[in-house]
């Protein structure tokens, strides 16, 4: 009965209230999601990035978040050699519980960094984003009252509810800033901001002349890294999120560990945790093996829901691909990892 009880809470909030995006905890594996600015600011050619999310599936049927992302450098023998200006293309799929509501999500962005020195060890980057949004209401995969009696819930039933926009599509816009730098010789320093939803698109799968607006998400986060012990690093990152009333609040760190013993071409092991205030404990691991790393994390829930969760979130896994040429290398930076 619990479960059945937090399923129909979580629908009703996911309907009826308003919308809160879809979140990762490895914020740092999904970076066009977090901030239009990361665009095209990586060591290597070009990146391609999926993340994969499933959440809940110990109390519902899952929510599953995926996006897949792929940007580059443009321009390069055309700009300042301390600048670096990026495109990208993000795409993301979020389908809650048992379907009723799915989201689609097809953006593309730029993104323009400055160096503020001779060297381009310090820069200032913007970014900004374009975004056409899908949303759908699947009708049959939702339970109303008049359709549950004495035996328990019956979908032969009518409803009695009417969805006039099962449907509804609008273009989003969102914009960050970044600043990123070397700290010493080999430690490096970064701090963001982004602004999601900047028009705040009306919502409504009821009525076309709603004043529903979806709520703007701001993010700060930061984050750096330094050397420990000759050829491991320490990687530390943390952000705070608020949309309408809901806030959020992440902060933790990964050890990285040299594997094969050879630093310019290394495989790394990394082994961390991040908490997310008053809801989860995420550990992590992940793996660097040549152009490839790949992240799993599992949410351990901490939250007022722990009583049906019995402390299980979600799991979730993200791979980076970074192609880098032999030239690549030679000017490889230090740019934000996690």
């Amino acid at each position: 009965m619990k479960r059945v009880l937090l399923s129909l809470a979580i629908i009703l909030i996911t309907i009826c209230a308003k919308a809160q995006d879809p979140h990762f905890t490895q914020f740092f594996a999904s970076p066009l999601t977090l901030n239009p600015a990361f665009t095209g600011y990586f060591s290597g050619d070009f990146r391609i990035a999926g993340n994969y999310r499933s959440q809940w599936s110990s109390v519902t049927s899952p929510y599953v978040t995926g996006t897949v992302s792929a940007d580059f450098g443009i321009l390069k023998n055309s700009i300042p050699y301390t600048d670096t200006w990026g495109v990208g293309i993000l795409a993301l799929y979020d389908k809650t519980g048992s379907g009723a509501l799915t989201t689609t999500y097809a953006a593309i962005s730029t993104a323009y960094h400055k160096g503020l020195d001779v060297d381009g060890n310090h820069t200032l980057g913007l970014g900004v984003q374009m975004a056409l949004v899908n949303k759908r209401i699947d009708q049959t995969k939702l339970i109303f009252e008049n359709q549950i009696g004495n035996t328990g819930f019956d979908p032969s039933l009518p409803s009695g509810e009417t969805i006039a926009n099962p449907s509804i599509g609008y273009m989003d816009y969102n914009v960050g800033l970044l600043y990123n730098g070397l700290v010493g010789e080999s430690s490096n320093l970064y701090i963001g901001a982004s602004y999601y939803h900047f028009t705040e698109p009306v919502e409504s799968f009821l009525d076309k002349s709603s004043s529903n607006r979806l709520s703007s998400r701001y993010t700060v986060h930061a984050g750096g890294s330094f050397p420990v012990m000759e050829n491991n690093r320490v990687y530390l990152s943390a952000y705070h999120m608020r949309q309408n009333t809901a806030t959020e609040t992440s902060i933790g760190g990964a050890f990285g560990f040299l594997v094969n013993g050879i630093p310019e071409q290394p495989t790394m092991f990394y082994l961390g945790a991040w908490y997310r205030y008053k809801d989860a404990f995420n550990p992590y691991v992940g793996l660097e093996v040549k152009n490839f790393q790949v992240g799993l994390s599992y949410d351990l829930n901490v939250s007022t829901l722990r009583a049906a969760s019995n402390y299980r979130g979600g799991m979730e896994l993200s791979v980076i691909y970074i192609h880098r040429t032999d030239q690549n290398r030679q000017y490889r930076t230090l740019c934000p990892r996690f």
